[in-house]
């Protein structure tokens, strides 16, 4: 109804410049012109007249047919430029209509396509803290599109709506790579559904951060404990010509060294009470609690063994690594390749007992 009282205006506009200006017309267009200026005055007002829509229309109407001279003394409570923008307005308002596009979208580039946006919201619904770095990093992995993290946060901040506001985690900064014959071992804690606590030896490839593997022991480590632990995860592997330990004293035995000594491996120490000089699997055991032991439970020693194997598979051959430019470690140690995925026939995969999820080939 709108469009149709503003095409009937323009369309007495075009009556009225072909009609022209003078004669009898001009005089009756004069009079109304005064009438409804005294209408206006008479109206209550505080500082101005209340000018209505249909007003400036009626005057910008009836100028049509007045002389230039005539305007500005017929304008008792307008000015002449009044009405002049008033004529100009509904110009551009004509041309506006005749070569604007009917569909109202906006000029430049459209942005990410539908199917992009929907890949990008069912990532982050189905993974909550994954951050924007990461999910650009999985789309450009796993679909071949190459999309700016920026994007993705444009994205989310537009059709992401989170039920309980939880966000992913952040990144820290790597101090940098290390030889590719350079592995890191460390140990942390967790506790059981029973409150039991078990140690945890984790050893990693720092070249490639490929996980080696997980051995897990149930109560206090000793010198015995942390050999046999330790040649559990490297049994069937091609060992380093150095590792990589921290300051704890459990690598401090005797047995320790000697165990080293026969599998011709170089222990070198990190810095003292610094823990960035071992920054590598120090991440790495922060990662596995943060987005695994952080969520789930465990009843023993079985079902931690079992439930960190899950994780280290996802995490070689699955996870995208930012200081790895994307690549996951198996593809970084040549051991599998990511194949592209179409953005508009993806399935989702589950990793880690559905803890996270991943967009797969259909």
């Amino acid at each position: 109804m709108k469009h149709l009282f503003l095409l009937l205006a323009h369309l007495f506009t075009l009556i009225a410049k072909l009609i022209g200006p003078g004669g009898a017309r001009a005089v009756i267009a004069e009079n109304l012109l005064l009438k409804q200026q005294l209408l206006i005055i008479s109206r209550s007002r505080q500082r101005a007249p209340n000018l209505s829509a249909i007003d400036r229309f009626v005057f910008g109407f009836w100028s049509l047919f007045l002389r230039p001279g005539r305007i500005h003394k017929s304008a008792v409570i307008l000015r002449p430029s009044t009405l002049f923008r008033f004529h100009q307005f509904l110009v551009r308002r004509k041309y506006r209509l005749l070569f604007s596009p009917r569909t109202r979208t906006k000029p430049g580039p459209k942005g990410p396509s539908a199917p992009l946006i929907h890949a990008i919201v069912e990532l982050k619904r189905r993974n909550p803290r994954f951050g924007y770095p990461r999910i650009a990093r999985i789309i450009s992995k796993t679909f071949g599109i190459e999309i700016d993290r920026n994007v993705v946060r444009r994205v989310l901040a537009k059709y992401y709506h989170p039920e309980n506001g939880g966000n992913g985690p952040s990144w820290l900064t790597f101090l940098g790579h290390m030889k590719d014959s350079l592995w890191s071992v460390d140990l942390f804690r967790c506790e059981s559904i029973t409150l039991k606590s078990h140690w945890v030896l984790v050893v990693m490839d720092q070249f490639t951060r490929h996980i080696i593997g997980f051995a897990v022991h149930p109560g206090n480590v000793n010198g015995a404990t942390l050999c046999r632990m330790f040649n559990q995860v490297i049994v069937g592997k091609s060992l380093p010509r150095y590792l990589s330990s921290d300051n704890d004293p459990l690598f401090e035995y005797h047995r320790w060294q000697a165990n080293l000594r026969v599998l011709d491996v170089d222990e070198i120490k990190a810095v003292p009470d610094v823990p960035v000089s071992h920054p590598f699997v120090e991440r790495l055991i922060g990662t596995v609690r943060r987005e695994y032991l952080d969520h789930i439970l465990f009843w023993n020693t079985v079902d931690l063994e079992r439930k960190l194997g899950e994780f280290k598979d996802y995490y070689n051959h699955e996870r995208v690594h930012a200081s790895l430019g994307g690549d996951t470690p198996g593809e970084v140690a040549g051991e599998s390749i990511t194949p592209r995925v179409k953005i508009d026939d993806f399935q989702w995969q589950s990793h880690c007992r559905g803890l996270v999820q991943l967009p797969l080939a259909a």
